[in-house]
């Protein structure tokens, strides 16, 4: 076995040893793992589960250079605390906001980065973008080389923010280096760090991603997970909704209003999911789930990791039922 060479995809060592061990490859000829080859040619995933730790530790290594950072996150899947990566970094660190191209049009990029700027986040500047529809990657770019200490950036995040998204059109478009990385819907495809030659100033370095275990998405089959992750812009529901009434979002989540005023629930979900409203005494529709009790102050968002968000108007009282490992939050309304 070459300890030398990595797979170009996804960072792992390669192997031709084992074919069930991680980094195997039919040749050490080869760029690719096999997993990713896969990935790559035919759609198919295989799920490798990365402990937080493992990755808890390579965010303390790259705290321990002068670095920039780009911190990239999922403006649909915003963390409840998108500080908590500076317990492990202290370098200089841009807050890249992706998927613009998910939210309405109607939802303006000055908006979103003043909500950060308001919670006095602590990050060098906010950038909002879409690797999908080519948003501000070229001011990204100017404030990468404006901000760089070094000719390494590394680039941080949750999984499936779309951090080697973002690294594969940095490369496309301003590099004439043909390598790219494997991206996939799924989360943890990148399983170590890769560095991406850029040009002869920037060599970006991609990490494993923060793996969010209370995300929606490690709870459902692969067709639903197709429905959850939005292809396309969002098109908000809205639903006036009275004391007595719920709203199920397929079988994944019962919310009902259990106290207050009329109200107005708006949800930024992805368009496939199926979504229904009814009086609460009328159905028991998961009510067999884990329930939680909210009290809702004037416009705040109900977060649902991994699903979206509901922007509730008014003061209430919700209850709301699904899977008891799933994560949701209140926070002051993004939109």
């Amino acid at each position: 076995m070459n300890p030398e060479k990595h797979c170009m995809g996804c960072g792992i060592l390669l192997q031709d040893e084992n074919v069930l061990q991680e980094g195997y490859t039919t040749s050490l000829e080869n760029d690719l793992c096999q997993r990713c080859f896969r990935i790559k040619n035919y759609g198919d995933y295989q799920v490798v589960t990365k402990s937080n730790e493992e990755y808890i530790e390579i965010l303390k290594s790259v705290g321990t250079t002068k670095d920039l950072v780009l911190y990239v996150v999922d403006l649909l899947n915003i963390s409840k605390d998108v500080t908590e990566i500076r317990k492990y970094i202290p370098n200089k660190m841009i807050l890249v906001l992706n998927k613009k191209d998910v939210l309405p049009k109607s939802v303006k990029e000055e908006k979103l980065k003043k909500y950060f700027e308001d919670m006095e986040v602590p990050f060098e500047e906010i950038i909002v973008i879409s690797t999908e529809k080519n948003q501000n990657i070229d001011y990204l770019l100017k404030r990468i080389k404006f901000y760089q200490t070094t000719n390494q950036v590394y680039v941080v995040g949750h999984t499936n923010a779309g951090k080697s998204t973002l690294i594969n059109k940095l490369l496309k478009n301003y590099s004439t280096n043909t390598s790219e990385l494997t991206i996939s819907p799924l989360p943890s495809t990148t399983l170590n760090t890769v560095k991406m030659e850029i040009n002869d100033y920037l060599t970006l370095i991609d990490t494993p991603g923060f793996v969010d275990t209370g995300s929606m998405v490690n709870f459902v089959d692969k067709e639903m997970f197709k429905k959850i992750s939005p292809k396309k812009e969002i098109k908000p529901k809205t639903y006036q909704i009275k004391k007595g009434q719920a709203i199920l979002i397929e079988d994944l989540v019962r919310i009902d209003y259990v106290e207050g005023e009329r109200n107005s629930f708006t949800l930024y979900l992805s368009n496939d999911l199926k979504v229904k409203r009814f009086l609460n005494n009328r159905h028991e529709d998961l009510k067999d789930l884990a329930k939680r009790t909210y009290t809702v102050k004037y416009e705040e968002d109900l977060v649902i990791s991994g699903l979206g968000f509901i922007k509730i108007v008014y003061p209430g009282t919700i209850a709301v039922y699904m899977n008891k490992d799933v994560d949701a939050f209140l926070r002051k309304s993004l939109i």
